[in-house]
């Protein structure tokens, strides 16, 4: 008989947001071992929500073999902090009401999204249904919001950091998803009583996401009605928000305003994109272009129709979150323009496979210097894509890290018979 696993996701199928997809194709990988419910948020990630899921709090449905619960959340704008605070307690407080509802449970797993609520709602789960917790951290929080400046209330700070810091603790094992994370998360303890940890990468799923010629009718197409044909395409793909440094780095993008063999790509949405319109509309760049985010079933053409693309975190947030866009980037066999720290995760990566260039965040002289360097040798940089699908191959397979999934949350079954084995020697 299977065990019993229920997984608070946040953002779940059929909403893009990279953590909904991972812990969608992760959940899916896991039925042949665990009974999985889900509690997630309503389709909801654009901001609005259908006027199906506006009547009930609760909404239960079956997805691939689970049970998936969904509770209403009101709908809010990403540039608008209340209407999003909002948001994220109404899924806290009606995802605690699902939870009661739901049968006891041998494993809760939860992420670390929404920041702090996540972790500590797995707790709550845990008290409230039983079973070992697995708190999966995509991204350190109060860490990440300090990288940036979007919070500097001491006390705020302190507090939330003590908050999660208590799930973690109660976590029977913490999950992080890069090697650079490992050291935050012992930083965080001072390297004592540190919490039973493991670190699994992220993926994107290779058979989905492979390398397409550039003749590709569909590829053709995308760059025919985004006017990208016969321009050598540098990408961003993914969330245009707080932790990228792009008001910054779209500064260093204008110093190429009048390179008409080039276009920088923007394809996502995100509270910083309003900023970078800005810049190009006031500044007359005509080689840069912003596109929809695109569906799941068409990222493939998407990622294929880049020459590069771009990964990029802003300073400090080197052991605090990993940029998932590099798995899809990797995947579709396309060369890395890095901007990021030495040492993170992402960077050690790129720099293990060397299937990319990579920047030290902040170093904006260094960015342009790149990008003329990538713009002058636009031929012999296509091989470090093809590096990058073949580490991708062996090392960062959907399989190999939902695999991994399983051999850790299972094990803990074992951990606890030796430590009680061990208090009663």
């Amino acid at each position: 008989m299977k065990k019993k696993l229920l997984i608070y996701a946040h953002y779940f199928y059929p909403d893009v947001a990279s953590t909904g997809q991972i812990l969608t194709e992760l959940s899916e990988g896991m039925t042949d071992v665990f009974d999985i419910t889900v509690i997630c948020v309503v389709p909801s990630y654009s901001g609005t929500v259908e006027e199906k899921y506006k009547a009930k709090r609760i909404y239960h449905e079956e997805y691939n073999e689970m049970k998936v619960v969904r509770v209403r959340v009101p709908e809010f704008q990403k540039s608008n902090k209340i209407s999003r605070v909002k948001n994220l307690l109404a899924y806290f407080f009606n995802s605690l009401i699902a939870t009661l509802k739901i049968e006891k449970q041998d494993y809760i797993f939860t992420i670390s999204q929404p920041p702090i609520l996540g972790g500590v709602l797995g707790v709550l789960g845990k008290w409230i249904k039983g079973g070992k917790l697995i708190y999966n951290i995509q991204d350190f929080n109060p860490e990440q919001t300090m990288a940036v400046g979007y919070a500097k209330n001491k006390l705020l700070l302190n507090t939330v950091m003590s908050v999660d810091k208590f799930s973690c603790k109660k976590s029977d094992e913490v999950i992080v998803v890069g090697r650079d994370m490992q050291e935050t998360l012992k930083n965080r303890f001072n390297n004592k009583k540190v919490p039973q940890n493991t670190f699994i990468n992220n993926w994107i799923n290779e058979k989905e996401i492979h390398p397409l010629p550039g003749y590709h009718p569909k590829i053709v197409k995308f760059k025919e009605k985004y006017n990208l044909k016969d321009k050598f395409i540098i990408m961003y793909s993914g969330n245009i928000g707080l932790y990228y440094d792009l008001e910054n780095i779209i500064q260093v993008i204008g110093k190429f305003r009048d390179r008409k063999d080039v276009v920088f790509a923007f394809i996502g949405d995100g509270t910083v994109k309003t900023k970078i319109e800005e810049y190009v509309s006031n500044n007359k760049l005509e080689n840069v272009t912003f596109i929809p985010y695109q569906d799941k079933s068409d990222l493939i053409y998407s990622l294929n129709a880049a020459d590069i693309h771009w990964v990029v975190n802003a300073k400090g947030i080197k052991g605090v979150s990993v940029p998932s866009k590099l798995y899809g980037v990797m995947a579709s066999g396309k060369p890395v323009l890095g901007v990021l720290d030495k040492g993170s995760e992402a960077r050690l990566i790129v720099e293990e496979c060397n299937c990319g260039v990579c920047i030290e965040p902040g170093n904006y002289e260094g960015i342009y210097n790149q990008i003329n360097y990538i713009l002058d040798n636009k031929e012999t940089i296509k091989f470090l894509g093809e590096n990058g699908r073949k580490y991708l191959e062996i090392n960062l397979t959907k399989e190999v890290s939902i695999n991994k999934y399983k051999e850790s949350i299972l094990s803990l079954d074992s951990k606890a018979k030796e430590l009680a084995k061990e208090a009663t020697i």
